[in-house]
């Protein structure tokens, strides 16, 4: 978990919580700003936080602070550790004036016509994607129709030109063996509102940050509360794509080269 660890360490100022929603698809934590990350639950089939995962002694989130709720990404429990990503994503400010607004997908559209591709864990709207790709390979823990398991990324990721990576890796801890399978040549992206946009990521060989913002805090919380998955809560007008690319020039050159 040096990745997790380096993180925490890089951020700079702690703020006090201001708000905690866990929705069926997303946690929001409220500091500096709104940070998302994906619900996941230690139980498949249950997304209610257990007694003993709440902060003891006063059960409230609003009373850690943002720092001490980040350090719950730590935890091999995935209900903390998804809420201790949304609480990095709250204390990391992005000018948005300097980033695209850009769905991530899109840019592998654009970039991975010919290619092999990987794509760890299943996004929507893979199709077009499909259309381009000389081969696309959708890698999940829980396969659907036309995905492949977990197990086959060590035949599928070392052949890829592309490797894009669900932020959600991060919370379940297994980003840093992902990208120990990817040819070094490869571009690697990591994706979804889970990804924290913070520049440090591009030292472990990630090329690309895809994530997103929130620029409604009272409509996005509201559609979190109500359950909404991400294609909803982008279409309120809440949230908005970001990307970081370290070096689109040298993207580009490494898939045509």
């Amino acid at each position: 978990m040096k990745i997790l660890h380096d993180i925490l360490n890089s951020l700079a100022e702690d703020a006090p919580i201001e708000e905690v929603r866990r929705g069926l698809h997303w946690n929001a934590v409220v500091s500096k700003t709104c940070g998302l990350s994906s619900t996941l639950s230690q139980d498949a089939f249950c997304c209610n936080l257990e007694e003993e995962d709440l902060p003891a002694p006063k059960n409230s989130f609003t009373e850690m602070s943002a720092m001490d709720l980040a350090k719950f990404s730590l935890s091999d429990n995935i209900t903390r550790a998804s809420l201790g990503i949304a609480a990095i994503n709250s204390l990391i400010k992005v000018d948005l004036k300097k980033e695209a607004d850009l769905d991530g997908l899109q840019l592998v559209h654009d970039l991975g016509k010919g290619k092999n591709i990987s794509i760890v864990g299943h996004f929507p709207f893979l199709e077009r994607v499909r259309e381009v790709a000389k081969n696309l390979w959708i890698i999940e823990k829980h396969p659907r129709p036309g995905d492949i398991p977990e197990e086959a990324s060590k035949e599928c990721l070392p052949k890829s030109d592309i490797v894009v990576i669900s932020g959600t890796t991060l919370i379940n801890h297994t980003l840093e063996g992902i990208l120990s399978l990817c040819d070094p040549k490869s571009v690697r992206m990591l994706l979804g509102p889970s990804t924290p946009m913070i520049p440090m990521l591009f030292d472990y060989g990630i090329d690309i940050l895809s994530g997103s913002r929130v620029t409604d805090k009272q409509t996005a919380l509201k559609y979190i509360s109500e359950g909404a998955n991400f294609v909803r809560l982008k279409k309120t007008g809440s949230v908005r794509f970001i990307n970081m690319v370290k070096d689109r020039e040298a993207v580009v050159k490494r898939l045509n080269g």
